[in-house]
């Protein structure tokens, strides 16, 4: 599509983007050479600006998921355009739940000693992983729109039931994970001063990345789905050409044809 209104949107990408990259800029710069080391971990909880903010980004990915899909399994607003934004911000999801583990495998090393333990947090880190991307292959067994979609998001609604776990798991079992310091049930921060001002400008950063990365993923999959359709159709005009060969009828005299109801004898 073009016109103002796909030239606005191309604008309002690309000032998005130059924000979240701002952004995460201001967040390296702020995290390495401006706020203090800490006091018991030193230099290595810069990690904080960064594992935090990119296991929040997993949630909020999950939870737009599960969401659009509620939208789409909701017979009022039943649309495949919530079966795309569900599909595309689960594969963002999943890229920063791996993120998540990644990061906090490089934390845990220095701090624990090991690279992995099962940790109630980790392993249930690790289910949600392992959740979506079942999610995603659901995605890809073949079928009709409507019925991948349905069971899709009945799939999404399940898989979200981990997320709450997830979080909470610091709190119900005893843990080597460290507490909530931002997103705590008691909603008091256990940062202050210079270092929760990067932490949540860290938030801001992977929120914006997410936003950027989440429209490009959606309009890739509005262009597949546009080129399976538009590809469906040149392969019946081929094969109507071929038909029209062989008979000596035109296509568009099989096409309507094809099209016209079979009359009753």
């Amino acid at each position: 599509m073009t016109g103002p209104t796909s030239a606005r949107a191309v604008r309002a990408t690309r000032a998005l983007g130059i924000a979240a990259l701002a952004a995460v800029a201001a967040t390296v710069y702020l995290g390495l050479w401006v706020t203090p080391p800490d006091v018991v971990q030193g230099d290595l909880a810069r990690l904080i600006y960064v594992h935090p903010p990119v296991a929040w980004v997993a949630y909020l990915a999950f939870a737009v998921t599960a969401l659009a899909s509620v939208l789409y399994l909701w017979p009022r607003t039943r649309s495949l355009a919530w079966d795309r934004l569900a599909g595309a911000s689960a594969e963002v999801g999943v890229v920063f739940t791996a993120l998540t583990l990644v990061t906090g495998s490089i934390w845990g090393r220095p701090t624990w000693g090991v690279w992995w333990t099962w940790d109630a947090r980790l392993t249930t880190t690790a289910l949600l992983l392992v959740l979506y991307l079942g999610y995603l292959a659901l995605r890809r067994v073949p079928g009709q729109p409507d019925t991948r979609a349905k069971r899709s998001a009945i799939a999404a609604l399940v898989a979200v039931v981990d997320v709450p776990i997830v979080h909470l798991s610091v709190v119900w079992w005893r843990t080597l994970h460290q507490s909530a310091t931002v997103l705590a049930p008691s909603l008091q921060p256990t940062v202050h001063g210079s270092m929760a001002w990067t932490m949540l400008l860290g938030f801001v950063a992977f929120t914006l990345v997410y936003t950027w990365l989440l429209v490009h993923r959606y309009r890739l999959e509005t262009l597949q789905e546009r080129l399976e359709t538009e590809g469906l159709s040149v392969a019946l005009a081929e094969r109507r050409a071929e038909a029209a060969e062989g008979t000596g009828v035109a296509p568009d005299q099989l096409e309507r044809s094809a099209d016209e109801p079979v009359a009753s004898r």
